[in-house]
């Protein structure tokens, strides 16, 4: 039985991607502050809160000690704050890039040496479309998600040699609670907005692709780019 380690698993996309996993004979540790009740028998709850980052380093290397069979990690925890600059609190900007990159980092780091001993591993990093392109109001988002893109790509280069494949999924938006404390949504209509099984099957082709090859980068897109303002009845195109 395959093993992969997911953060921000109880719900949303990292919920989809266990779930697909599991459905695929995997066993997924997931990780995250708190999770439903009615979990799958494969998944393995494992509490822990990826923004206490000064923990992290000691949590992390306890949790590598306790599963020592690992074939993938898939980086999916984060948050998004919009705003000019101006706006955002300094403790806001520090926790978004803390959340967003650093703990995925530090978790890479700790998982890194085992996958080279192994000579096998996945890591499949969650970014976004602002990887992409910047967008005004979300400078920080997007600086934390390019910082994110360009690790993915440096580490790519740097465990070439050691078959461990790395990928990076950057979806545009996708239909969770992700939206739930911001003042904008994708569009209702399906073409407006992905779905998270949309990215759990982007997850599940990385995984399976043939021994040697590597999906560096999978972007993914509504067909109908669509923002409902819920400060007004507008729908945007972006």
């Amino acid at each position: 039985m395959r093993t992969a380690i997911i953060t921000g698993a109880s719900r949303g996309i990292g919920f989809a991607i266990a779930k697909k996993l599991i459905s695929e004979g995997w066993r997924v540790i997931g990780l995250a502050r708190t999770f439903p009740s009615d979990l799958p028998s494969s998944f393995i709850p494992y509490v822990i809160d990826l923004e206490k980052i000064e923990q992290l380093p000691l949590t992390l290397k306890e949790l590598q000690k306790k599963y020592l069979d690992v074939d993938a990690i898939i980086c999916n925890a984060g948050r998004g704050y919009f705003g000019s600059l101006e706006e955002l609190k300094f403790e806001k900007i520090r926790s978004l890039f803390e959340l967003n990159f650093l703990s995925h980092t530090y978790l890479i780091k700790v998982f890194l040496p085992l996958f080279k001993r192994q000579n096998r591993g996945h890591i499949i990093m969650l970014g976004s479309e602002a990887a992409l392109q910047g967008k005004r109001m979300g400078s920080i988002y997007c600086a934390s998600k390019f910082a994110l893109r360009g690790f993915a790509q440096a580490l790519r280069e740097e465990c070439s040699t050691s078959n461990i494949r790395i990928s990076i999924i950057n979806p545009g938006m996708v239909k969770t609670d992700f939206f739930n404390d911001l003042d904008f949504a994708p569009g209702d209509h399906p073409s407006n907005h992905i779905l998270p099984e949309d990215i759990a099957e982007a997850a599940h082709l990385i995984l399976n692709a043939r021994e040697g090859t590597v999906f560096d980068e999978i972007n993914l897109s509504p067909q109908t780019k669509l923002i409902k303002r819920r400060t007004s009845a507008l729908l945007t195109k972006y």
